[in-house]
């Protein structure tokens, strides 16, 4: 009787923390791409022609213009792909962006500056604070924790990202 109410136990507590994954699951349609419209501050995930979600975003510290190098506080601006996940983020979760593709690496290069790179679109975690600037990222696309979770379980690897102006 004993070895049953533990077991009972234990499965409510491995219930219970399934309940709080940060890890979801999708099965709705598929993510074709992915839109960031710098100016509005906004990013959409399409399934072709069709808005599926729309957020509110957070972009590098200066935020104005093409990133051109590393510590520029810039958002890399054009066609990117998704490559790569971290679900040991420490900005929660994240999704990578392939920056630098071969013409940000020339600019850089033209300039004398490393194009620097570790571009994605995560959530909050410890870095961002209550009261800080909503642009506060080193180049990153930034919303909220919860909103990551959603976008980390729709938005695969092989994506393609175009961030607008």
């Amino acid at each position: 009787m004993r070895f049953i109410k533990v077991f009972l136990i234990l499965a409510v507590m491995l219930g219970v923390s399934a309940c709080s994954s940060k890890f979801k699951t999708y099965h709705g349609p598929e993510v074709t791409q992915v839109v960031v419209n710098k100016s509005d501050r906004k990013m959409y995930l399409l399934h072709h022609n069709k808005v599926l979600k729309a957020y509110d975003v957070g972009l590098g510290f200066a935020p104005a213009g093409h990133k051109a190098f590393e510590g520029d506080g810039r958002t890399p601006e054009g066609d990117y792909t998704i490559d790569r996940r971290n679900p040991n983020s420490k900005f929660y979760l994240s999704i990578g962006i392939n920056y630098p593709n071969e013409a940000d690496a020339a600019l850089a290069k033209a300039l004398d500056k490393r194009p620097g790179g570790d571009i994605f679109i995560h959530g909050q975690g410890d870095g961002y604070r209550r009261g800080a600037p909503r642009d506060w990222t080193a180049g990153c696309i930034a919303i909220t924790d919860k909103q990551m979770r959603d976008v980390y379980a729709m938005v695969k690897d092989g994506t393609p990202i175009r961030i607008n102006p």
